[in-house]
């Protein structure tokens, strides 16, 4: 039989297991991954091929007509930019962020003796965080908005029994008196201020007024943390300057089209381009799954309120000030991606507004910023990377003005062939870069990339007119709405494209051959079809489910509001 002793050195090594399918141990194998020698040598030759590219798009012998070579050259400059920007940084990746101060505070991270004596060898979420030597407190923010119990309810159980003594607060700004007996029946702490003002950020800054935690993790209420995240995250403090650390979105939904597209357009940041920010002092807060110190957070006055991408905007308010963040693309908790065309929708609308804004409104290049020539390139490619949804929307318009206007990008003397051969140095290697950090081709990031053009305009319209931008939380609850509701442009563009098409192959016909504008056309008909399909099928389910409620006399739950606006505050226990 093993000693109480050794059962704790296990304990202490090996994170716990959980009952959720999903939330696989924390492994440092992911942190390889952006150091792999194949990755490295695609990404050059992706360079190259980009830079190629370019070149041959910038040969004035190869210039065609005026219209179409404005549309092509912008959208291609765009994604030239930013793609030889994204391989610099994926280059960069091969920092590891845990030095000597990192492991020698998590070797010291619990008292060992201590929790012998306390008796609290199976208990881990007792055990009081250390951090030189000293007791080191933290709160666990679980932010809510109308998300339903049952989800509430995984994120807040995985948030009070993580490993390590901290306070777990649930912050209700959706108002719920069922979720205010939720966290009374789980033993954490409620609060539910007076106002919505300054959606999450604000809700969060109002809990900072309440809980008195030297540390504080913030959690999505479908995010479902694991044991270790405290001992994985909590070390990184011991360095005085660490203002937070951040870990990765990794989703555990990808059942859907929407879902899968969703999830794979994030895969990439968080495995690549994140890890290589660091090297940069660049990485920003993403929402959920990250740890600050309070004291970073106070001497900025707080999370930043007036934009709806908070994180990214808190992000570099800590940044100009001169902190450090901190990312590990380690899994350390699991969430939802969006599943819906509608939750998917006002999801990137709000990121891109808030990215537009930062562009507008604090232009990361100016020299009133204070921030190193590194760190002004990574905010401007966060602030700019939402231009690049829209490039797609300038290359739709480019074969139908060859079809109906006999308009071409390039000279009519350059064969298809050749004009293929350098599309290919660029694009073809993007799909096999895409395809080796992805695992294979993944064309549901390409529906998506194809059709969200929409979405980033009217997110870049309400940036340059300073509109309001709502906020709006993935899952929540509300009256049934119709996907197409939000598709409107890509169906109109849809039937374009496929009434192009058919002009396309009437003149194919009398002049005997197929145009490269022709298949160029069919392909986007057919990518931006697959994304009306989609909305299509998800109105006839929900249609369907709707009818179901109806029929077994069934009441959507709704987000009850309460009988008078009240600021509650339900202790609990410190777990």
């Amino acid at each position: 039989m093993s000693s109480p002793t050794t059962d704790l050195d296990r304990l202490l090594v090996e994170p716990r297991r959980t009952d959720d399918p999903r939330a696989r141990p924390a492994t440092r194998a992911e942190n390889a991954t952006a150091e792999s020698p194949s990755l490295m040598l695609l990404v050059l030759l992706a360079s190259i091929g980009v830079l190629a590219y370019a070149a041959f798009l910038l040969n004035p012998a190869n210039r065609g007509d005026l219209l179409p070579y404005v549309l092509v050259m912008t959208a291609e400059t765009v994604l030239v930019v930013h793609a030889l920007l994204a391989m610099w940084t994926i280059l960069s990746a091969g920092h590891d962020p845990r030095g000597f101060t990192f492991h020698h505070a998590q070797e010291r991270l619990f008292d060992v003796p201590q929790i012998i004596r306390d008796g609290a060898e199976r208990e881990p979420w007792r055990w009081a965080l250390h951090l030189r030597d000293r007791p080191v407190t933290v709160d666990v923010f679980v932010t809510t908005y109308g998300e339903d119990l049952a989800t509430i309810r995984r994120t807040v159980v995985a948030a009070r029994d993580m490993d390590g003594a901290h306070v777990t607060w649930v912050l209700d700004d959706g108002r719920s008196d069922e979720v205010r007996e939720l966290a009374a029946e789980l033993g954490v702490r409620y609060v539910r201020r007076l106002s919505g003002g300054g959606a999450k950020a604000g809700n969060l800054n109002h809990a900072l007024t309440l809980a008195r935690g030297e540390l504080f993790v913030v959690l999505d209420a479908d995010f479902v943390v694991m044991p270790a995240f405290l001992r994985e995250t909590v070390p990184f403090f011991a360095a005085d300057d660490v203002a937070f650390v951040q870990t990765p979105q990794t989703y555990g939904n990808l059942h859907g089209l929407v879902a899968r597209g969703a999830g794979y357009m994030q895969a990439v940041f968080y495995r690549f381009v994140q890890p290589g920010r660091n090297r940069f002092n660049a990485a920003f807060c993403v929402g959920t799954n990250v740890i600050f110190r309070r004291g970073a957070i106070d001497q900025i006055g707080g999370m930043y309120t007036d934009s709806k991408s908070e994180d990214v905007w808190t992000s570099l308010m800590l940044h100009e000030r001169g902190w450090r963040s901190i990312y590990i693309p380690t899994t350390l908790a699991v969430g939802d991606t969006p599943e819906t065309v509608e939750a998917y929708t006002k999801q990137q609308l709000r990121w891109a507004t808030g990215g537009f804004e930062i562009m507008l409104q604090h232009n990361p290049l100016s020299r009133r910023r204070r921030l190193t020539l590194d760190q002004r390139l990574q905010y401007t490619v966060t602030a700019t990377h939402y231009l690049t949804g829209i490039c797609p929307l300038l290359l739709l318009l480019v074969p139908p003005l060859h079809v109906y206007l006999d308009l071409s990008p390039i000279d009519l003397q350059i064969s298809p062939a050749m004009w293929l051969v350098y599309y290919a140095g660029f694009y073809v290697m993007q799909i096999v870069l895409a395809f080796y950090t992805l695992g294979s081709f993944r064309w549901e990031v390409l529906m998506l990339a194809t059709a969200s053009f929409p979405i980033y305009t009217r997110a870049l319209v309400n940036a340059l007119l300073r509109r309001e931008q709502a906020w709006h939380v993935t899952g929540r609850r509300g009256a049934v709405t119709s996907p197409l509701t939000f598709v409107v442009p890509q169906v109109l563009f849809f039937v374009f494209l496929v009434l192009t098409s058919v002009v396309g192959a009437w003149r194919a016909v009398g002049e005997g051959y197929v145009s490269l504008a022709l298949a160029w056309n069919t392909t986007n008909a057919v990518v931006l079809g697959a994304f009306v399909v989609t909305a299509v099928r998800e109105g006839r389910r929900r249609g369907r489910e709707a009818r179901h409620r109806a029929d077994a006399g069934e009441v959507r739950p709704a987000v009850r509001e309460p009988v008078r606006p009240v600021g509650v505050l339900v202790p609990g226990g410190v777990r």
